[in-house]
């Protein structure tokens, strides 16, 4: 383990240490081997925060001091109301617009240099004070010499190096998990740290955020439903970024639309139509739709319009897996239990070898309680959990390309919740996923794939002559070489590997352990030297073992 990785993993210690959270620290197993180092400091004894502070205070402080990436799992969590104690939801929610900002001035000379020239000649006003922090980013309201209100989005400095390190930390505690956990092989946890690494170094990138802004707005054009605000690409640069500013009332704040005659219910459906439409008809959706990012337009209260924010993450699918989540969601509508188990099975997100009757009951158990009942009495991350610990006895595997799509699920049910408890999920949705699927297998449809796969296939039958004689060629002068790909054979090159490094350490701990005897043997002064070098084999010699 790197010493940046272990430095970190001790500053993590440490933070929940000092907020009186020792209670994480006693339950996370890969904690365990490092934790007396803060028990038997004193600095732990008089360092620690306000202990009477109430817990949900104490675990958001937490996740502050600890960085970006803990910040954006609060944030994450704070939307599912429904798994969380009140008090610490109430405090995670503070997460998605309290960030505590970084100077203006700061922020002002980001963007000077970025634009390469004054602000003033960019902005006919820029207000110094920020209108709202984030974890990546914060934002600034300023005007166009035009007249035109805009917000200008500006990357928080060193964001990048925290981010990498704590990418690392979260790499390294994956393969230990690997090593060590049971479950590893099927929740695929270095998979899972992989994906998460490519979504949140892509937020980095403002030029793609305002890529990502255009290619919606061009999506839900003239659209009733969302509303996209317009880019100003002569401003954007990778670390800033202009963009129109529009102006609505904050999705969670339910009193404020009540006040002004919204019409909730409408506002409800209108939420599922455009995740379903967004995941299903356009394959391109916006994957951070937590409460901070959604604003309510309401020019016209009865039929109130979306404006979202924040377009760093957006997912899309692969149409494999899309055709297979869109038979999945309509099979549950029709309480198919049997489809559901085999589009698993055939979709290769449970192994062949389950008997397809076992699956079907054990998805029917989770399942059928919550069979068309309103949102206020279910839970989809209750299901989910319920479906993961189904699927435990069918060696199921975690599909970390789903991880957007369930993320984004999750956070559509908490605002759905919060906004609309009755709303019927079933009515909603299946009407829009039969269309689609209708849509999908049309004869309009399918001369349309025709027409766009066709120039590739004449190409490809244009050079399947000369192909075919270049293997026939390769075939007679004994040249033709298969490659094969051997999962076993990785394993037994990293086996091997791995026994490398421990002969290595094993042969640098032994010399460290000489050096220390030898010193201690020449009563050599002072004695600190040979204190180290004994324990530095010690370490060397456990982390041999281990």
């Amino acid at each position: 383990m790197r010493l940046r990785v272990l430095t970190r993993l001790l500053e993590i210690q440490r933070v929940l240490v000092r907020h009186g959270l020792d209670e994480i620290i006693l339950a996370t197993h890969l904690f365990r081997p490092i934790r007396f180092a803060f028990y038997l400091s004193p600095a732990t004894w008089f360092q620690r925060a306000n202990k009477d502070a109430p817990r949900g205070e104490r675990l958001r402080k937490a996740l502050e001091e600890l960085g970006p990436i803990f910040m954006k799992f609060g944030q994450t969590l704070s939307t599912r109301r429904d798994l969380l104690p009140r008090d610490i939801a109430d405090e995670l929610e503070k997460l998605q617009d309290e960030v505590p900002p970084f100077p203006g001035e700061q922020a002002r000379a980001i963007a000077e240099a970025a634009l390469e020239r004054p602000l003033n000649e960019v902005f006919a006003r820029f207000d110094q004070e920020p209108l709202a922090a984030a974890t990546i980013a914060q934002v600034h309201t300023a005007q166009l010499h035009d007249g035109k209100e805009v917000v200008v989005k500006i990357v928080r400095p060193g964001i990048r190096e925290q981010i990498e390190r704590d990418v690392e930390v979260m790499y390294a505690l994956a393969r230990l998990a690997n090593r060590y956990w049971s479950q590893a092989p099927r929740l695929r946890p270095v998979e899972l740290v992989r994906e998460y690494e490519k979504t949140i170094l892509d937020e980095l990138n403002l030029m793609r955020e305002a890529g990502n802004a255009t290619q919606l707005r061009r999506n839900f054009a003239d659209s009733r439903l969302l509303y996209v605000p317009e880019i100003y690409w002569d401003y954007c640069r990778k670390n800033v970024m202009v963009m129109e500013r529009v102006h609505g009332v904050l999705i969670n704040d339910i009193p404020e639309l009540e006040r002004r005659g919204a019409n909730i219910k409408r506002l409800a459906e209108n939420g599922v139509e455009i995740f379903f439409t967004q995941a299903f008809r356009h394959n391109f959706f916006h994957a951070d739709m937590h409460p901070g990012n959604i604003f309510v337009l309401l020019d016209d209260p009865q039929h109130p319009r979306y404006a979202a924010v924040d377009f760093g993450i957006v997912g899309t699918l692969d149409p494999r897996d899309q055709h297979y989540l869109a038979e999945n969601f309509l099979a549950f509508f029709d309480h198919d239990y049997r489809r559901i188990a085999q589009l698993h099975i055939d979709s290769g997100w449970i192994p062949s070898h389950v008997r397809v009757d076992e699956l079907e009951s054990a998805v029917r158990t989770v399942c059928e309680p919550i069979a068309n009942k309103p949102l206020r009495e279910i839970s989809f991350g209750q299901v989910l959990i319920s479906l993961f610990e189904a699927a435990q006895r069918f060696d199921a595997q975690m599909q970390p390309q789903l991880m957007l799509i369930q993320k984004t699920l999750l956070q559509i049910e908490g605002v759905g919740r919060q906004l609309y408890p009755d709303l019927d999920l079933w009515e909603t949705a299946q009407p829009l996923l039969k269309q689609w699927m209708q849509e999908r297998y049309s004869l309009k449809s399918m001369v349309r794939q025709t027409r766009k796969q066709l120039p590739g296939l004449v190409d490809a039958l244009r050079a399947a002559p000369q192909l075919i004689q270049q293997v026939v060629q390769r075939a007679t002068d004994g040249r033709l070489d298969v490659p094969v790909k051997s999962r076993d054979l990785e394993v037994l090159r990293e086996e091997i590997r791995a026994d490398a490094r421990r002969r290595d350490v094993t042969v640098i701990a032994a010399i460290s352990l000489l050096g220390g005897i030898f010193w201690f043997a020449l009563h050599r002064d002072p004695l600190w030297p040979g204190v180290v070098l004994v324990l530095a084999s010690v370490v060397g010699l456990w982390y041999a073992r281990r």
